[in-house]
């Protein structure tokens, strides 16, 4: 007598009717090796605590993220809108939503018609990005500049 089963199916949001697997939005059931479905996903999922969990990574910080908070920052005192900026940058509403919550690189050209539309200069707004930055890291910005510039007039 056999006793293997055949290999179980998954599917993503399908449900297992009395005639078997159905198909789902076209696609077909996932076939998945003779484990349970849902540990093989857990196991993936990696470690979590007593409550399930997973533990908090370390924020890393962004450039981009504070480069977002900046603009965002610069467009609300302005009270202008998202729509205003992209025209005015000739950018699309969409990019400049992503570059704003830190989800997209803003090339040089493009963060210079953005800080252009906003009328803030270039340099005030990395600037700016360079001070958040030092100071979620706990650093004086404007003392470590003080010191450099000490520094940078000693050598000369």
């Amino acid at each position: 007598m056999n006793t293997k089963t055949a290999p179980q199916t998954f599917e993503t949001t399908a449900r297992r009717g009395a005639e078997g697997p159905q198909e789902h939005r076209g696609r077909p059931a996932v076939r998945v090796g003779g484990a349970s479905p849902m540990r093989t996903i857990a196991s993936v999922a990696g470690p979590r605590d007593d409550v399930g969990r997973r533990p908090e990574k370390p924020k890393i910080l962004l450039m981009r993220g504070e480069l977002g908070d900046v603009l965002r920052t610069a467009r609300h005192r302005q009270q202008k809108t998202l729509r205003d900026i992209s025209e005015a940058a000739r950018v699309s509403l969409g990019y400049l939503s992503e570059v704003e919550r830190g989800h997209k690189e803003a090339s040089s050209e493009l963060l210079a018609s953005i800080c252009d539309a906003l009328d803030m200069p270039l340099w005030e707004t990395l600037r700016e990005v360079a001070d958040r930055m030092a100071a979620a890291e706990g650093i004086d910005p404007r003392g470590q500049d003080h010191r450099r510039r000490q520094r940078l007039a000693l050598v000369r």
